[in-house]
């Protein structure tokens, strides 16, 4: 299984908008739910905070996408399938969006989450975990983009 090794931030600015992205580890739904809540106060006056996680559990693996408010289809899902492409998993990607007074559109938008995305993909060291220890030795592998 493909994880992060740790916490990673990365910010991309589309038409003045700031997107600021963050991949973090988490192992449970309630770790995952508990970092979106983290977010939402550390960047309480962003206008969305779209996320996308994959928590392998006992049955299998569970993912969840949102969109925050943004039209349907433009954050979450992009965001969720560059995680299902690096088949990543027990990893929540959070993208933060100050809006700077321009309209994206729908394809701009999914750009714009989608390289907020890549860019903190870019910055982790992913990491092959054991499933048995998350303290075990890790083998890094290379660049995803």
């Amino acid at each position: 299984m493909n994880t992060i090794k740790e916490e990673v931030t990365a910010q991309i600015v589309e038409k003045k908008s700031k997107f600021i992205s963050d991949l973090c580890y988490v192992s449970t739904i309630e770790d995952a739910e508990s970092k979106i809540a983290q977010i939402h106060k550390k960047y309480y006056d962003a206008k969305h905070h779209c996320y996308a996680y994959r928590i392998q559990t006992k049955d299998g693996i569970v993912e969840k996408a949102s969109d925050d408010g943004e039209p349907s289809g433009t954050a979450g899902a992009p965001m969720l399938n560059l995680l299902k492409k690096q088949n990543l998993s027990n990893v929540i990607i959070i993208v933060t969006r100050y809006f700077g007074g321009i309209l994206l559109g729908t394809g701009g938008l999914v750009r714009a989450y989608t390289e907020a995305t890549k860019e903190a993909l870019n910055k982790a060291k992913i990491v092959i975990e054991s499933p048995r220890n998350r303290n075990a030795n890790y083998l890094i592998i290379s660049r995803l983009f």
